[in-house]
């Protein structure tokens, strides 16, 4: 069951251009900049297609009905969809380009309900596919996905199909989520898939510790991807960016790049940043900065697994403190499970050029858990200025490394052998 709380704003920008771009407001950077917004001059309300906001009547016709007539009608510079203060009790429904839609209360999910989506999943609840120029925003309204029903039935087993996500986006660019609460998703929380130019910003996303697989934001197959100035709290990774699952990925070829993650708090059992396990398309040029952790189970986890395949490369972390958490880094080739028995053992991942700067933790009880694949090295990992304190008793966090190369400098408490690598010394150095 979806329940949605509505004060989401669904604003359409239109994009310009489709290259990467940093723009900096004072002090404040910021990638948002890359897609532009545009006013609607077109406005309807949900209310002239029979919508009610009393939490019990069933709005999924009138919603469906609003997006056909943006769609069919195409007015130009596309049409606001207003929702007014009420709780909407509503099914899965489909975007449509250039619009905006706006709610400022209460959005509600019935449960179950929607086709099956190709490769056997439930619908995920706001869904769009080959779309341009589509924002959901809103005042701090919130999304309420009423996933311990969905929760209990994976615990139960009883599920036939997996479960969905609270908004997926598909082959799509242009794409803004700004101002909105999401809050117990059934599955993963924001899902952007195969799409390029997507500005997620300002949103606060909140499940319970113990939820299944209610990951904030993954970027999956996706270019051009901006996460700012957000918080999230839930029961697996806050940002993990992915790019396709074993041999289905590796066919696919679609990898993940240019990638910022930035001034993110947020706390979870499993990762705070991110990357994989899915990654067979390849991962490169991901930057993530300004990220605040706490009571979590790893602060950083680049992880893969043989199968997987792809590249893994050029992953920068940067400004990261954290205070309660289990492992402070975590670089690991054995993590995930696979589709199926057909994938190809021999297909390794190539993992290299990873930096990790100036990050500090207080209260860590593991430093770092580094292991590559045999035959596999990964290499060129650079750590500088990182200092990770361990909590009150006799011994300190400590480094555990395998089938890595790299280098460390003012790294405390002290790393272990694989990271002293001298030819890789003056690279890392230029990093710091």
């Amino acid at each position: 069951m979806f329940r949605a709380l509505a004060s989401v704003l669904l604003c359409c920008f239109f994009l310009e251009a489709s290259f990467w771009v940093h723009f900096s407001y004072g002090d404040l950077t910021t990638c948002s900049g890359i897609v532009p917004m545009t006013e609607r001059g077109d406005k309807i309300s949900i209310t002239d297609f029979g919508g009610v906001g009393d939490g019990q009547t069933l709005n999924t016709i009138a919603f469906r009905k609003a997006i056909y007539r943006i769609q069919h009608l195409r007015r130009r510079g596309g049409t606001l969809l207003f929702v007014p203060s009420g709780v909407y009790l509503t099914d899965s429904f489909n975007l449509t380009s250039h619009m905006t839609l706006i709610w400022l209360e209460v959005l509600l999910s019935k449960p179950l309900r929607g086709r099956e989506c190709p490769g056997g999943r439930y619908m995920s609840f706001i869904h769009g596919d080959g779309l341009e120029d589509v924002v959901i925003t809103g005042e701090n309204g919130t999304i309420d996905g009423q996933g311990d029903i969905w929760w209990n039935m994976w615990r139960q087993r009883t599920l036939q199909f997996t479960r969905p996500s609270l908004v997926e986006l598909v082959n799509s660019r242009g794409m803004v989520i700004s101002n909105v609460i999401f809050r117990n998703s059934p599955f993963w929380n924001i899902h952007p898939v195969y799409c390029s130019d997507v500005v997620i910003r300002y949103v606060t996303i909140v499940a319970p510790p113990d939820s299944p697989n209610t990951d904030g934001i993954d970027p999956d197959s996706s270019s051009n991807v901006c996460i700012e100035d957000s918080f999230i709290s839930t029961g697996d990774d806050l940002v993990a960016v992915k790019s396709g699952w074993d041999e289905y990925g590796i066919a696919y070829g679609h990898p993940s790049s240019y990638i910022t993650v930035r001034r993110v708090t947020g706390s979870t059992p499993f990762a705070g940043v991110a990357v994989g396990s899915e990654t067979s398309g390849g991962v490169e040029n991901v930057l993530a900065e300004n990220i605040n952790l706490y009571n979590s189970g790893v602060g950083v986890h680049i992880k893969t697994n043989i199968g997987r395949g792809g590249v893994i490369k050029n992953i920068t972390v940067s400004e990261l403190f954290m205070e309660n958490v289990r492992t402070g880094i975590k670089v690991a080739g054995d993590t995930g499970d696979h589709p199926d028995n057909n994938f190809n053992p021999n297909a390794l991942p190539y993992v290299k050029d990873l930096t990790l700067k100036n990050i500090w933790g207080v209260n860590v009880q593991r430093a770092g858990w580094m292991h590559g694949i045999e035959n596999a090295t990964f290499t060129g990992i650079c750590l500088s200025n990182v200092t990770l304190q361990g909590t009150t008793g006799p011994r300190p966090p400590s480094w555990n490394c395998n089938a890595i190369r790299g280098a460390a400098i003012e790294v405390s408490p002290r790393p272990c052998a694989e990271l002293a690598s001298v030819e890789q010394s003056g690279s890392c150095a230029s990093h710091s």
